[in-house]
């Protein structure tokens, strides 16, 4: 008797979605996702942002090679652009001039394009920085990275399962992986609902939940740890068009602010170790960017919005884990803060290592490496 799937990928999100667009073509895929409807956690809550200066060497190898697909996707994947000019600056006081250094250097040795600014030319793109704080001295200046994009997530994700299904692939809602046995012939899965359903190869995208999914599986945990983030939206300055301002951020992280649909989203740019769950922002996170923003800028943030939180799940090495664990689990999981840049990419990557094909000409141009991706043990 035959599989019932050639591959079932447990998660729906942005990672899970664009590995089953790029698979559904020559295989019998199948998407699992526990929640009602996909995207709920990571995916949904992303600041949104394209930014080949962002993450560890790998992570940013998997967001060059996707820059391609987003630019130009196929016919009829989205009603609008994957990506729009936006551009970023990474701004530094007297404080930070070591840091504002060491990030240059490390963002020129990768090829990133970035241009150094002086105080009077940060300024000119974000006209609301302090040129004097009390903590940090005067301004010292930026770096600017014109090619980071705003990224329509939305879009996105949805133009990866809408694609899929449209080339065969399943989608199974309210479907969570209870347990998988592994077997010569490939998984036997079981679900909490009692379902039953076979695979020959089964892969773990189950982001925060991935450790959880692999214990399921038999597997060893890889020790993926999920992080929060909080971020707000609030008013913009009635005085000021925003719109055209791009993502601004302190150059040692403690803060970043962004235009977002006529308001500002805000953010302590937070790493805060937790469990998986449904994540919410914390009244502390929210405060403590409230005052960083404040001293560092002239915005005026009287009360927020809207505010929310998300869950960015990081492995020991802080890249992404992509391949095939000793037990036959294929993992795509740890994607930390850069799942959405990095989407495309890492689902070619995983595509050809499920297909036990070589890499295509596109990774290899941007430098992506599997094997420092590879699961632990």
């Amino acid at each position: 008797m035959g599989l019932d799937f050639d591959v079932a990928i447990v998660g729906a999100g942005i990672a899970g979605g664009a590995l089953a667009h790029a698979l559904a073509p020559q295989a019998r895929v199948l998407l699992l996702e526990r929640e009602p409807q996909p995207g709920v956690h990571s995916t949904g809550r992303s600041a949104a942002m394209f930014m080949e200066s962002y993450g560890p060497p790998q992570a940013r190898a998997l967001t060059r090679a996707s820059r391609a697909f987003y630019t130009a996707p196929p016919e009829g994947f989205a009603d609008a652009p994957i990506l729009s000019p936006r551009g970023a600056l990474y701004v530094a006081w007297t404080a930070h001039a070591a840091a504002l250094d060491s990030t240059e250097a490390g963002l020129r040795a990768t090829g990133t394009v970035i241009e150094r600014l002086g105080p009077a030319e940060a300024l000119a793109r974000m006209p609301l920085l302090r040129e004097h704080t009390a903590d940090h001295g005067a301004l010292l200046g930026a770096l600017w990275e014109p090619d980071a994009m705003d990224v329509d997530v939305h879009a996105l994700h949805q133009g990866y399962l809408r694609g899929a299904r449209r080339q065969g692939a399943a989608l199974w809602c309210d479907a969570e992986l209870q347990q998988a046995t592994r077997t010569p012939e490939g998984w036997t899965l079981t679900l909490a609902d009692g379902r039953t359903l076979r695979a020959e190869r089964l892969v773990n995208a189950a982001g925060a939940w991935a450790d959880v999914v692999a214990e399921r599986c038999g597997s060893t945990p890889q020790g993926l740890q999920p992080k929060r983030r909080s971020a707000f939206t609030f008013d913009a300055p009635a005085d000021h068009d925003c719109r055209g301002w791009p993502v601004t951020a302190a150059i040692d992280e403690r803060w970043y602010v962004k235009p977002d649909a006529g308001q500002l989203l805000g953010s302590p740019a937070n790493a805060d170790p937790v469990a998986p769950h449904d994540v919410v922002a914390e009244e502390l996170d929210i405060a403590t960017a409230i005052h960083h923003i404040g001293e560092d800028t002239a915005l005026q943030i009287r009360h927020p919005r809207r505010t929310w939180a998300g869950l960015r799940t990081f492995s020991r090495s802080g890249e992404l884990v992509i391949g095939s664990d000793a037990n036959g689990l294929f993992w795509l999981a740890g994607q930390g803060g850069y799942g959405i840049q990095s989407a495309q990419g890492a689902a070619m990557l995983a595509a050809a290592l499920l297909r036990g094909v070589a890499p295509n000409d596109a990774l290899r141009a941007q430098g992506v490496q599997a094997a420092a991706m590879a699961p632990l043990g």
